[in-house]
């Protein structure tokens, strides 16, 4: 059964992850968390920049995109590369699922399915393999009403 992908647990308290990494806690930076923290679904860099310099203009794209970079090599976050666009990122935690890229309006939509994880894991032992890991992304375009 295929269903939407549960929600994710609480955000994890990004501050306290970078300042036990010996990670300096600027204005800027605890700007850009804060809007990670409310930012639901996948924000590309550009997405967590503007609404990031509406509260503080002096943000830079830079210090996003250092900030993203340090969160993702501590595993609080992961990077997606959908398609030819831009890197969009989620919180690392919460239950695995899968993503459907609507590719004309870059909609993600999470679910999961039973099925195709044990699909997956057939086809792997059929090949003589364990999986470790796996990502699934299906591109798709929204059905019009007949």
């Amino acid at each position: 059964m295929t269903r939407p992908a549960p929600p994710p647990h609480d955000k994890p308290d990004y501050e306290t992850l970078l300042r036990e990494s010996g990670v300096r806690i600027t204005r800027p930076r605890r700007t850009i968390l804060g809007i990670l923290a409310a930012q639901p679904g996948h924000p590309d860099a550009l997405e967590i920049f503007r609404r990031a310099s509406a509260v503080d203009p002096a943000i830079s794209l830079s210090t996003v995109y250092r900030t993203m970079r340090l969160l993702e090599e501590m595993g609080a976050i992961h990077r997606h590369a959908f398609g030819d666009g831009p890197s969009r990122f989620e919180t690392a935690d919460g239950d695995h699922h899968d993503h459907l890229i609507d590719i004309e309006s870059g909609e993600v939509v999470e679910f999961s399915s039973e099925r195709i994880e044990a699909l997956q894991t057939e086809i792997a032992r059929e090949l003589g393999y364990d999986i470790v890991s796996h990502r699934l992304e299906i591109y798709g375009r929204k059905r019009r009403p007949a």
